[in-house]
């Protein structure tokens, strides 16, 4: 694999990818800061993925969970979430690319944190040249909860930009574990590396108020969180597993070339663009309101963690890891883990329709939660945990 140099000439790099050899985004969409693990076997059943990460012997991110092409029914249920929310969706685009523009002097470097923050960043690129005439670099890497972003990403980024330009892009936030781990990274990396990246992160939603560049902080479905490869450019979620990825490498991810028949990438990101001219408007209208707001009106509360430790405490959970917010954190619940219960605001459910659907399926109590501070929540269920219980070995058992 070829390679480049890091900023200070002593290690050699990978190169990033791009499509069509890896995802099946256009290479000029975005470039993947990753390893292909090709035909690597790293699938595994769910209960035994889940076991394995609560009982602290993987971290979830050595593993990938099974993907597969959605049943008929789901995908529809993602079309009308695609139809319903569109318009929306490209103002929040509009909005947060323009804030960040401004940020960034007109110059950014867009960085999504793949897989969530991929999609996402190709709009906001789009948005930046279609409607600002800005052409705007996007690549993507890995973060993992637990081990923190890849640092061979942030030294090839580094190598070839102006660190003050870069900007971290995610889809959306639910308690800010995410936000919380960017920064804990890039403070270690500034120590080790002597590189200084700006930990401010822009995403669409954060109904968690857990960043201050975002285009909504309401908390409603963004279909791309709907499915899995198949409206991410048909890549995996990322993997950390020292047995293929090693010291010099990118963190890595899976091709899923064979599910071309399902792949709705392109018409998702089609779609959100088809709204950008309407939206112009209202962006523009948005963005004066955000300059104009002071600075506390934007800046992060965490509100958002107090909800999940009061949630944790009040289901008996005692580990925030179990609880995950909000519409894109809950359908990851019921896609790739193990859940035990969802929580819906009642007045929520026309927004969540596809959850409720997918807890149906699998068998998962739905509580309504009057004032839920999000949309609905996500409870992974806890009897995987050390003791059969919750994280301090009581916990749940009573109650289940």
């Amino acid at each position: 694999m070829p390679r480049t140099t890091d900023p200070t000439g002593q290690q050699e790099l990978p190169v990033p990818l791009s499509g069509p050899d890896f995802g099946s985004y256009p290479a000029e969409d975005v470039r993947w800061l990753l390893t292909d693990l090709g035909d690597a076997r790293l699938e595994a059943p769910t209960g035994e993925r889940e076991q394995a990460i609560q009982s602290g012997a993987a971290n979830y991110a050595e593993s990938l969970p099974v993907e597969y092409t959605p049943s008929a029914e789901y995908q529809q249920l993602y079309r009308d979430a695609l139809q319903r929310s569109g318009r929306r969706i490209a103002e929040a685009v509009g909005t947060v690319t323009d804030l960040l523009l401004a940020a960034r002097e007109q110059q950014p470097v867009l960085v999504s944190l793949a897989r969530a923050g991929t999609p996402v960043g190709i709009l906001m690129r789009r948005w930046a040249r279609e409607i600002r005439g800005i052409e705007v670099p996007h690549y993507t890497m890995s973060i993992v909860r637990g081990v923190g972003a890849d640092e061979n990403a942030l030294r090839y980024l580094a190598a070839h930009y102006d660190p003050a330009r870069i900007i971290f892009v995610d889809g959306w936030t639910g308690k800010g574990a995410i936000a919380r781990e960017l920064s804990i990274a890039l403070q270690r990396f500034e120590q080790t590396d002597g590189v200084t990246f700006n930990d401010d992160l822009a995403v669409l939603a954060d109904p968690g108020h857990c960043v201050g560049l975002y285009g909504t902080r309401e908390d409603y479905l963004i279909p791309s969180a709907c499915l899995n490869s198949t409206v991410s450019g048909l890549v995996s979620r990322t993997v950390f597993n020292r047995r293929l990825i090693g010291p010099g490498d990118f963190h890595g991810a899976k091709f899923y070339a064979g599910l071309r028949g399902s792949d709705v990438s392109g018409q998702f990101l089609d779609t959100v663009c088809g709204h950008f001219g309407a939206v112009l408007s209202a962006v523009d209208r948005a963005t004066k309101l955000a300059a104009a707001q002071a600075s506390q009106e934007r800046a992060p509360n965490w509100a958002g963690w107090k909800a999940v430790e009061d949630i944790s405490r009040d289901y008996g959970i005692n580990n925030v890891n179990l609880v995950k917010p909000g519409v894109g954190e809950t359908t990851r619940v019921l896609l790739r883990r193990v859940p035990w219960k969802i929580l819906i605001r009642p007045e929520a459910r026309a927004e969540v329709t596809h959850v409720l659907l997918l807890a149906e399926q699998r068998g998962v109590q739905v509580v309504e939660v009057p004032d839920l501070a999000y949309s609905c929540v996500g409870l992974i269920h806890p009897l995987f945990t050390k003791g059969a219980t919750g994280a301090d070995g009581r916990a749940v058992a009573a109650t289940l």
